[in-house]
């Protein structure tokens, strides 16, 4: 393995402070995407050519605004960058999470000053030694080791750059000081910025304490610094959302939005409308794009007084309405809905489910299905942003962010937080604001990554309290969609038939049939798995039960499936197959009694509705000649709001049913 003098050994102690200004470099801000209000890092990493979407853009024609905006600045935001370029002084921009403030930058800098790249340094993931480290290096001439200086590679773009410190209150303090010369005047350790091309510095934030984990109170600082505060409308987002969604004329999304009070603008900030309008346009529910904070959905509550007013769906109907499509309550197989369109449409998703429910199970499977190999897997607990990237110097004399193997493979790839609302230590959280947001770690896009995805646990379970971290609402708002899982949304039954067989069938069926909601929580499909096995080699079924300490276990008596497992008589589709003749004699028989059939027609009816598809195409031949006996409306129910692999099975069960009836 090299040290650090045999790596540092390559940088060339003449190498020229500026490189060729024909030179691009990896600082200037990547992503595009989700641009529109501050969902600014689902950007084109495809591999070729000048990976920044930005360079060269121009307005293009939208159903919001068919005509271009002006070419100078529309939005306060945009005034105050000129202002600041003009003058030379750094400037400091306040404002609440998700308004555009980076966005805005990110539209206006290359549009305003097509000659100038913009470099974004989010601060979250800033150690001491990313910005600037002495490292030994050794003379070309004299061959002796010496002290240099290196500065990170974003700061040395090759041409003239705007520097935009993105989140810079979530910054430590060393860093904060670090900070302080820049803002002051423009330069870092020997280096001068302006030298290196720097026309213009800023710093941005949301100064809520609730938010950051610092308030700026040096007045040697300050004394620097112009600063405004911002709200959304002093911000590009409309015109950025307008491109984002082209085909839909957004003005009444942005009546209503204007319309409502302050309060409820901030809980539906610019960002958050966004993940809404993503969710509307892939038919989901618009709730999903609301955040979790803290394991709850927000809620658009408008306080008045004393009174409080929910207005979610309220609102969210409007929106819908607004552009044309339905607000549907759920979808079917709603878990492998959104992780596919989580990959087809590059979002960071957000899934919080019980433990044992099998999230990370099914999001492994849908990246293999969809990307052809493993998703690149995290788990937080155990995870540092410093074991993702660390700053090593190059042969040019610049410090580089050196990323971990896993991300840099060219193949396209699923990244999954899991545990994510258990980190390591508290700053992890806002350290991974720049990956989940951005798409990027240390300003170095992550090559063809598809989608992100988060899985945590909610805050309380069965009345318990778990160990998980609070977060807050700039934080809880990077996901596109945040869903809640439940065990029922997740097909791991099937996955449990065909791993395990017979036996998987009857524990399913008992968890199905013979325990109520309560049990069939506290029985996971982890614990599912944990029966099965402790019945094929023999031992009692007990110990499979989650412990809770001082002898008790989780309250589910097991004698019902101790019974089934001992072959003593039960119904499930198995036992009607075996006995079809007397099975159709008897719903015959209901048939004639009664058009609503009677308690035999309604035990045939759970049977099928409880059956995973797989059990229900062994036996297709018996459901069908089962089916005309049952009532039309019940029939009805095998195809509304099912999954589509059950709607398939039932249309051909139906089809089936025809050719054996004539009808």
């Amino acid at each position: 393995m090299r040290s650090l003098v045999d790596t540092v050994d390559l940088v060339r102690t003449d190498a020229p402070e500026q490189p060729p200004a024909s030179r691009k470099s990896g600082g200037r801000k990547r992503g595009g995407g989700d641009r529109a209000s501050g969902s600014r890092g689902r950007g084109r990493d495809d591999g070729g050519g000048d990976d920044r979407p930005d360079a060269g853009r121009r307005f293009t024609p939208n159903a919001t605004y068919p005509k271009p905006p002006t070419d100078g600045p529309a939005a306060r935001l945009e005034q105050f960058i000129d202002a600041m370029i003009a003058i030379g002084q750094t400037g400091q921009i306040f404002g609440d999470h998700g308004i555009g403030k980076t966005s805005t930058f990110v539209s206006y800098v290359p549009r305003r000053y097509p000659d100038t790249t913009l470099v974004v340094v989010p601060a979250a993931n800033l150690t001491p030694d990313d910005l600037l480290v002495n490292a030994p290096v050794r003379d070309a001439r004299s061959g002796e080791l010496m002290l240099q200086q290196l500065v990170m590679r974003q700061l040395v773009p090759g041409q003239p750059f705007v520097l935009l410190l993105d989140d810079s209150l979530q910054a430590g303090n060393t860093v904060q000081s670090q900070l302080m010369q820049i803002a002051c005047n423009w330069t870092l350790g020997e280096y001068d910025l302006r030298q290196l091309g720097c026309v213009g510095v800023f710093l941005t934030d949301n100064e809520s304490l609730a938010e950051t984990s610092v308030r700026r109170s040096d007045l040697a600082i300050l004394d620097r610094m112009v600063t405004i505060r911002l709200t959304a409308n002093d911000t590009g987002w409309r015109y950025a959302l307008a491109e984002r969604f082209p085909d839909w004329d957004l003005r009444e999304v942005f009546r209503t939005w204007a319309s409502l009070s302050p309060a409820l603008r901030h809980l539906l900030s610019p960002r958050t409308l966004e993940h809404v309008l993503s969710c509307a346009r892939q038919g989901f529910p618009l709730a999903w794009g609301l955040p979790l904070q803290n394991g709850t959905r927000l809620a658009l509550v408008d306080r008045k007084g004393s009174t409080n007013r929910d207005r979610t769906s309220e609102i969210l109907d409007g929106i819908a309405a607004a552009v044309g499509v339905r607000n549907p309550g759920t979808v079917p197989d709603p878990v492998r809905r959104i992780l596919r369109a989580a990959i087809a449409n590059r979002w960071a998703v957000l899934l919080q489910g019980p433990p044992g429910c099998g999230k990370t199970e099914i999001t492994r499977q849908i990246a293999r299905e969809e990307t052809g190999r493993e998703p690149v897997y995290f788990s937080l607990p155990v995870t540092n942003v410093e074991d993702l990237c660390v700053p090593v110097p190059t042969p040019d004399g610049q410090l580089d962010a050196l990323l971990t193997r896993s991300l840099l493979s060219p193949e396209p790839k699923v990244l999954v937080w899991d545990e994510y609302n258990r980190p390591k230590d508290k700053a992890t959280f806002a350290k991974l604001m720049e990956v989940t947001q951005e798409w990027t770690l240390a300003g170095r896009v992550i090559p063809n990554l598809r989608a992100q995805v988060a899985l945590q646990n909610p805050p309380y379970h069965l009345g318990r309290k778990l160990l998980v971290a609070s977060n807050n609402v700039a934080q809880a708002s990077r996901f596109t969609v945040s869903y809640e899982v439940r065990p029922e949304d997740i097909p791991a039954n099937e996955w449990l038939i065909s791993t395990y067989g017979e036996t998987a069938e009857t524990v399913l069926e008992w968890w199905k049939n013979d325990i109520d909601d309560e049990g069939r929580d506290w029985i996971t499909k982890r614990t599912l798995e944990r029966l099965i096995k402790l019945h094929r080699v023999g031992m009692p079924l007990q110990p499979a039960l989650v412990y809770l300490g001082d002898g008790e276990y989780a309250p589910v008596p097991l004698s019902g499936l101790e019974a089934r497992l001992a072959e003593r008589p039960a119904i499930g589709l198995t036992e009607v197959a075996r006995h079809r003749a007397s099975w159709e004699a008897r719903l015959a028989a209901a048939s004639e009694a009664s058009d609503e059939g009677t308690d035999d027609t309604d035990l045939v009816h759970q049977v099928f509705s409880n059956a995973e598809v797989s059990q229900l195409e062994k036996h297709l031949d018996v459901v069908a000649a089962l089916l005309p006996y049952l009532p039309p409306k019940l029939r009805a129910t095998y195809l509304v709001g099912q999954s589509p692999e059950r709607q398939r099975f039932w249309v051909a069960a139906l089809a089936r049913m025809a050719e054996l009836t004539g009808r």
